[in-house]
């Protein structure tokens, strides 16, 4: 199968760092094919990444520790858990988020989920079971 010239430019610019140049070469391609399953992977990634590039870890982690209801603070404690590989422990924390929360501050935690979901994509196991957990505390 041909490689797409478009979505190995956008894999060529996560891989040098350049994550501004990735989000904008994978909003690219899916403004061509909007069902590239490839092409929305590599965009929540590498959003996902220049959302926690130059966090500090310790200051977020503290400040989503002091204020749990505080809906930034907990998705950034949950972007930099994804990014460590604790996939599990950032999916708690917003499912938990979301039942700490109502209205516009909900549906901004949820809506944060579905795009972690998308990181890891829909077929894992860990983002079955914090779908059945987040549809609990919905309804």
């Amino acid at each position: 199968m041909p490689v797409d010239p478009a979505l190995a430019a956008a894999h060529e610019a996560l891989d040098q760092g350049d994550l501004a140049g990735a989000v904008q070469a994978y909003r690219n391609v899916l403004a061509d094919q909007p069902g590239s399953i490839e092409a929305k992977l590599g965009l929540a990634q590498a959003e996902l990444l220049q959302r926690v590039q130059g966090l500090d870890p310790q200051a977020v982690r503290s400040a989503a520790a002091e204020r749990p209801t505080d809906v930034e603070a907990q998705i950034a404690a949950a972007d930099l858990d994804l990014t460590g590989g604790h996939v599990e422990d950032a999916f708690g924390r917003l499912v938990d988020t979301v039942g700490r929360t109502f209205g516009a501050e909900r549906d901004q935690v949820r809506l944060h989920l579905l795009e972690l979901f998308e990181v890891i994509g829909p077929e894992d196991p860990r983002v079955v079971k914090a779908r059945g957990a987040l549809a609990r505390k919905l309804f």
